[in-house]
């Protein structure tokens, strides 16, 4: 595995300090100002990711000898806070790109191509989904159905993706497929398509309860390129060691933005009440205070996971990732923070009462609360649990 090194000093650094007023700026002036919109329609937020992009955002965690930031993993998960502050579908949008880029940074640096594609990626920020899901597996990300068929220097490839995020607006997708026709269903690679060399035939649209503006349509993907664009390593190293730590990392950085701005909605509305009596403290400062306490947690675990999975990148042990300790730790981050910011938004709608509410008031928080129930099922809480049950009847403590 290529790893990204990165100084833990640059944490707190002064220019990434500006970088991050920076990603506020960007979440005032044009993420919150498109939300409602791009919420209302089920939209892809294009005025949000033309601004990621203008601020080469979406090279963050490109290394810095190819032209990218170099940021880290803590800081990925710092910009994607800020940005579930203002609007919970370009978040999602950035922390799945920035997922894409991390399986390229960490798996992909001993191919010729994708050192090149990690330059080009730089200089036209270009914005990457991922096609894991297939029809016919059941979620199952350690399977496929489809397979790349190899033809000289060329692959094709068909496959039946019930989700593919922002499909239709990425430049280019990671897909997984079996290594071959004859190869069994867990013997996968991981190919990037790109935007020219493939089509995307709707199978389903996007009309959902949350998220709206994802865009996660269901496509039928075909596609044709170069083995050159086949990452070198399995894709069970890059699911273990990137995809899977990685995702609930960034998902649970983006969905404490998502409650931190619950919780300041709430708080803005019980300073409004406070003002009304003078000397008083309001009933639901109580539960202010509460819930505060909750989203302290909730922040604290994705820090202390972001920290763990620093070190083992930086150790550059691939070995570090095959023992079942670091994945039940991971896999407990994701179905916590499923579960809390549900919880938070909850209890800040109880606080801000009718005007949490409605849909036309500045302390709404409809989309918050439809937001924070898809969480949950972005793979599945009840199998993530059931895996963790398998993991745990066979793993030693202080392993």
């Amino acid at each position: 595995m290529n790893t990204l090194v990165c100084s833990a000093d640059l944490e707190v650094t002064a220019e990434f300090d500006d970088l991050l007023r920076q990603v506020h700026a960007i979440g005032r002036d044009t993420l919150a100002v498109h939300a409602a919109d791009v919420d209302r329609d089920a939209r892809f937020p294009t005025e949000s990711i033309t601004a990621l992009k203008d601020a080469r955002l979406l090279s963050a965690y490109v290394p810095a000898e190819y032209g990218g930031m170099g940021l880290n993993i803590h800081q990925i998960g710092e910009i994607c806070e800020v940005l579930g502050q203002y609007c919970g579908s370009s978040a999602m949008i950035y922390a799945m790109h920035c997922i894409q880029v991390a399986c390229v940074v960490h798996h992909g640096q001993e191919s010729l191509f994708f050192q090149n594609y990690l330059r080009q990626l730089v200089e036209q920020q270009l914005l990457m989904a991922s096609a894991t899901t297939e029809i016919g597996t059941g979620g199952d990300l350690l399977s496929s159905i489809c397979a790349i068929e190899v033809n000289g220097d060329n692959f094709s490839l068909t496959k039946k993706a019930p989700v593919i995020s922002y499909g239709e607006q990425a430049d280019d997708i990671l897909v997984t497929c079996r290594r071959s026709p004859d190869a069994p269903a867990s013997d996968q690679v991981h190919v990037m398509v790109r935007r020219g060399e493939y089509t995307a035939t709707p199978l389903s649209t996007w009309d959902t309860m949350g998220f709206r503006g994802t865009c996660s349509s269901g496509f039928t993907l075909t596609a044709i390129g170069d083995t050159a664009q086949i990452l070198p390593a399995s894709f069970t190293d890059i699911l273990t060691q990137t995809m899977h730590p990685y995702s609930h990392i960034v998902w649970g950085a983006l969905w404490s933005g998502i409650a931190m701005d619950a919780v300041n909605r709430a708080r803005a509305f019980v300073r409004a009440e406070a003002r009304k009596t003078p000397g008083e403290t309001p009933i639901s400062a109580v539960r202010l205070a509460e819930v505060d306490q909750v989203l302290q947690e909730m922040r604290h675990n994705v820090k202390s996971v972001t920290r763990e999975y620093q070190e083992l990148l930086d150790k550059n042990c691939p070995e570090a990732f095959k023992g079942f300790g670091f994945s039940i730790r991971t896999n407990n981050l994701k179905v916590s923070c499923s579960q809390r910011i549900v919880e938070i938004v909850g209890k800040a709608l109880l606080i801000c009462g009718i005007s949490g509410y409605r849909n036309d008031s500045k302390f709404s928080l409809a989309r918050h609360l439809r937001d924070s129930y898809g969480a949950a099922l972005m793979v599945n809480n009840d199998r993530i649990t059931k895996l963790n049950a398998t993991m745990l009847m066979v793993h030693k403590e202080g392993h």
